[in-house]
């Protein structure tokens, strides 16, 4: 054991499912986990909402509240549920030299604009005079300050004073992968003692919807399991509201403070292979081999997207091994972009702790793990690009 060993002390969750570990760990292990959808608002596509969340219970603040965007207050009051678990919310002291890593995206738009924008266009041909009018008319600068991806961390900051350093990071899953193996090389380095690492995605928002589609990389119509979208209609990709955050510490300063610690988070590695011109496949098998050399039954908990070529390329490297007993989580929360690592690598470290695997949550797809797992993979391969695994390790 080493002093800078990085282990998982605190743990934040919300999605569709409910909030907390608890209430994850109890949805997830049930005989038939079911997933909760909303297949009307925006159809033909299928979305997993966010539960109802009292924002008050992290956020004390109502002015707080309403300074801030959906997405904004997801991940803040997700944040402060792994300070919490972790005992340091209210600590001024160690809030004040924790280190913060963020997976964000930018903020969602002003949908009441970019509405009059579109219906102006259709009467008007001189349309570049048409967009100065409405820069100058319409949008105002808190409204340019509030889609700044940085805003999550500094809301964070402000809510639950912590202001050590702080980097926020975008693109998409690979946001969420960057941000964990940063968090945990700085620990590692002797840079940093504790680190509040995750991200957060809200869904429920047209333009974020757009995005995919625009890409072609939503499912369309009834909702699947991620492992049997493949030939349906649309691109594959379910998403779903959600926000995990972790508490990374050195083992050295977890066990100063006396802390439950989850588990250990050992190798964490990423890939950026090129789709177009490279086998991802093979890519996805590399990465295994950094991540997690298989000796014997291993649990993998994979943030598949559903995306079908990313997925099936996913599904066929980790297939190789027999050893590896698959559990795709975006079946039961949909897809939350830069929260998906983040959420990956909770989930195996409460099965780590809990000293027991997932059921299947894909029974037609998905074979039974019996093991107590004493390591688990998360792994997140990127609906358009990016690769990363981590593996969690009993402590």
């Amino acid at each position: 054991m080493n002093p800078n060993d990085v282990v998982i002390t605190g743990i934040g969750l919300v999605s569709s499912l409910g909030e907390g570990a608890d209430a994850h760990w109890q949805k997830l292990t049930a005989g038939r986990p079911e997933p909760v959808i909303d297949a009307e608002r925006y159809r033909p596509y299928v979305i997993h909402p966010l539960p109802e969340i009292d924002w008050g219970l992290q956020i004390a603040k109502r002015g707080d509240q309403r300074q801030m965007e959906t997405w904004q207050r997801l991940g803040t009051y997700t944040a402060g549920l792994a300070l919490d678990d972790a005992g340091i919310k209210g600590d001024e002291a160690l809030c004040a030299t924790m280190d913060m890593v963020v997976a964000a995206g930018g903020g969602e738009r002003d949908e009441a604009v970019d509405s009059g924008i579109l219906a102006a266009s259709e009467s008007r041909s001189d349309r570049d005079v048409l967009l100065n009018e409405k820069l100058t008319t319409e949008l105002r600068p808190t409204l340019f300050l509030a889609q700044l991806s940085n805003l999550l961390a500094g809301n964070i900051s402000i809510v639950h004073k912590v202001t050590g350093s702080s980097r926020t990071f975008m693109g998409e899953e690979g946001a969420g992968v960057s941000a964990v193996e940063t968090a945990a090389a700085r620990i590692r380095s002797g840079q940093a003692t504790h680190v509040l690492v995750g991200g957060a995605f809200q869904t429920e928002h047209p333009d974020m919807l757009l995005g995919y589609e625009l890409g072609g990389y939503l499912h369309r119509g009834p909702w699947k399991p991620v492992w049997q979208r493949q030939g349906a209609e649309g691109g594959g990709v379910i998403t779903g509201s959600g926000a995990a955050f972790l508490v990374l510490e050195s083992r050295e300063h977890a066990a100063a403070r006396g802390r439950h610690v989850y588990a250990q988070l050992e190798a964490v590695v990423s890939g950026r292979s090129r789709r177009g011109n490279a086998d991802l496949e093979q890519s996805v098998a590399g990465l295994l081999g950094k991540a997690a050399p298989v000796n014997g039954p291993l649990l993998a908990i994979s943030g598949a997207s559903g995306a079908h070529a990313a997925t099936k390329a996913e599904k066929s490297a980790l297939n190789q091994n027999p050893s590896i007993a698959i559990r795709s989580f975006g079946t039961l929360t949909g897809h939350m972009k830069e929260a998906q690592f983040p959420f990956a690598v909770a989930l195996a470290a409460l099965a780590v702790d809990r000293k027991a695997g997932y059921p299947p949550f894909d029974e037609t797809s998905e074979k039974p793990f019996e093991e107590i797992p004493q390591s688990v993979l998360a792994t997140a391969v990127g609906y358009h690009y990016f690769e990363g695994m981590a593996l969690v390790a009993a402590d």
